[in-house]
C-alpha cells in the first residue's frame, strides 16, 4: 500500500498498537493519523449533552499528548471537525489513499461508522486490540459465549488462557502523503476550560489538573505498582474517597491511553518481584470483567441496547422528574446525593457507589435503566461503552446475570462503606 490513514478512534496511545502497527505494514510509504472529534453539542434522546465538560477535558488531555508524540515521530496527528463518514472519504481522495485502518469497536453506533464507509466505496481494515485476551485464541465461537461471567473466568483460568504481549513503542513511522490542504480539515484538539481541580477528587492529578494522555498514564500506572498498592487491593477496593482505594485504570483505559495488555503484563512483573496476592489477583479479575463485557457485544451487538436488554421482561418503567433529581442529586437519599454531587464535580465515582447510585434510580425512582446509563456517559471521564452498557444491564437484571438484578439497600451501603458519615459530609450540599 502506498498511503494509509490511520483512524485513532478509542485507541489514543503508541504503546501496544495493532492497529497502527497493521497500517504500517506491507509496504506503505505514506501514513495520515487522523482523529475525528466528536460533535459535543450532540444531545442524547434524554435531554443532555452526551459528552459533557469532564469527558471534553479528559479527552483534550489525550490528544495533545498522542499528537506530541506523533509530532516527535514526525508523523503529526491530523484532527478533523465533523462525523467520520463524511470526513474521512474526503480526505482519502485528497491523499490518495488505498485504505483506512482503524480500531475494531463491537458497539451499535461504531459498528454503523464502519458500514457506512465502506458504503462509499472505501476500503477499511478494523483491528481487534481493546481487550486483554485474543477473541481468536478463546475455546469456544464468539456466540456460544459462557452465560454468565464466572462461567467465563472460570473456563479462562482452567484453559490456561493468558493475553498477548503488548507490543513495544514504534520506533519510527512512515511520513505523511504530499497534502496541500490539510488546512482545510485541520482542527486544534479541544481546549476545554476547567475549573481548578477538586480538592476532594478521587482521581489523581498533575500539577495542571487532570492529564488524560499516554504519558499520565503510563506514569500512573508505574506509581501505583512502585508503592505496592496491588497487594491491599482487594481489602481497598470498595472504598468510597481517595486516589488509592482503587487503581483508577480505567480512566485511561477509557479513551486508550492505557492498553489492558500492557497493564497485565506490569501486573505480572510486580507479581515475578513482589510475589502473587489477592489484591493482584483482583485486579486480574477486574480486567477480565472488562473483557467479558466486549466479548458479551461481540456476540449480542445491538440487542443489549433495547429497552429489555438480553431479558424477557417488559419495557422498563420511567418516571421522568425523578430522574432529573436523580440527576442533579435531589433524591433526598444522603448517600445517594452525595455521590451524584461527586460526579457533577469530578467526571468520577467509585464503582460501589456506581452500583448503589444505578439501584437507586432503577428500583427507587422507577427510572429506566437506559436514562441512567446515558447520564453515566456524559459524565464520566472513564465512560467506556462496554462496560458501561453492561454494568447497567447487569445492575437492571436486563444482560446475563442470573440473579436478574441487583438492587442495593442503601442503608445498609451507607452503614458498611460510610459508617461515620465521613464521605456524606464530605459532598453534602457540594
Amino acid at each position: 500500500m502506498n498511503t494509509v490513514i490511520y483512524w485513532f478512534r478509542n485507541d489514543l496511545r503508541l504503546h501496544d498498537q495493532p492497529g497502527l502497527q497493521a497500517a504500517c505494514a506491507n509496504g506503505t510509504r505514506h501514513l495520515l493519523p487522523v482523529f475525528c472529534l466528536p460533535d459535543f453539542e450532540e444531545y442524547s434522546a434524554w435531554g443532555f449533552t452526551r459528552i459533557g465538560t469532564h469527558r471534553q477535558a479528559w479527552l483534550a488531555g489525550a490528544l495533545h499528548d498522542l499528537g506530541r508524540h506523533l509530532t516527535e515521530l514526525g508523523c503529526p496527528l491530523l484532527i478533523c471537525a465533523g462525523p467520520a463518514v463524511t470526513t474521512l472519504p474526503k480526505l482519502a481522495r485528497a491523499v490518495g489513499a488505498s485504505a483506512i485502518v482503524c480500531e475494531e469497536i463491537a458497539a451499535p453506533e461504531e459498528q454503523e461508522e464502519v458500514r457506512a464507509l465502506r458504503a462509499c466505496g472505501i476500503s477499511v481494515q478494523t483491528v481487534w486490540q481493546s481487550s486483554l485476551l485474543d477473541p481468536t485464541e478463546l475455546p469456544w465461537p464468539h456466540e456460544a459465549l459462557p452465560p454468565t461471567f464466572t462461567g467465563f473466568r472460570k473456563a479462562v483460568e482452567q484453559a490456561g488462557l493468558q493475553p498477548p504481549a503488548p507490543l513495544p513503542l514504534p520506533s519510527r513511522l512512515p511520513p505523511w502523503p504530499a497534502f496541500t490542504d490539510a488546512l482545510q480539515y485541520a482542527r486544534t484538539a479541544p481546549a476545554i476550560a476547567l475549573q481548578p481541580s477538586d480538592s476532594r477528587s478521587s482521581i489523581p492529578s498533575g500539577t495542571h489538573g487532570i492529564q488524560g494522555g499516554e504519558t499520565a498514564g503510563l506514569a500512573h500506572l508505574a506509581q501505583y505498582l512502585e508503592r505496592k498498592l496491588p497487594i491491599t487491593y482487594k481489602q481497598t477496593r470498595n472504598g468510597l474517597t481517595g486516589p488509592d482505594y482503587s487503581s483508577k485504570w480505567s480512566a485511561w483505559l477509557a479513551t486508550g491511553a492505557l492498553s489492558a495488555r500492557r497493564i497485565f503484563a506490569e501486573l505480572r512483573r510486580f507479581e515475578q518481584t513482589h510475589g502473587a496476592s489477592d489484591g493482584s489477583y483482583w485486579l486480574w479479575f477486574e480486567l477480565l470483567w472488562r473483557d467479558y463485557f466486549r466479548f458479551l457485544h461481540v456476540q449480542y451487538g445491538a440487542r443489549l441496547y433495547r429497552a429489555t436488554g438480553l431479558s424477557p421482561c417488559p419495557n422498563p418503567p420511567h418516571d421522568d422528574q425523578a430522574f432529573q433529581r436523580w440527576c442533579v442529586a435531589r433524591t433526598g437519599e444522603p448517600l445517594v446525593d452525595a455521590a451524584m454531587h461527586e460526579l457533577a464535580a469530578t467526571g468520577f465515582l467509585s464503582n460501589r457507589l456506581r452500583q448503589v447510585v444505578a439501584s437507586h434510580l432503577v428500583y427507587t425512582l422507577k427510572g429506566d435503566w437506559r436514562s441512567g446509563a446515558a447520564w453515566f456517559e456524559s459524565q464520566l471521564i472513564d465512560y467506556d461503552v462496554y462496560s458501561n452498557q453492561g454494568n447497567w444491564l447487569y445492575i437492571a437484571g436486563r444482560g446475563t446475570d442470573p440473579r436478574g438484578g441487583r438492587r442495593f439497600n442503601v442503608v445498609k451501603q451507607a452503614e458498611q462503606h460510610d459508617p461515620d458519615g465521613a464521605y456524606q459530609r464530605l459532598w453534602h450540599n457540594a
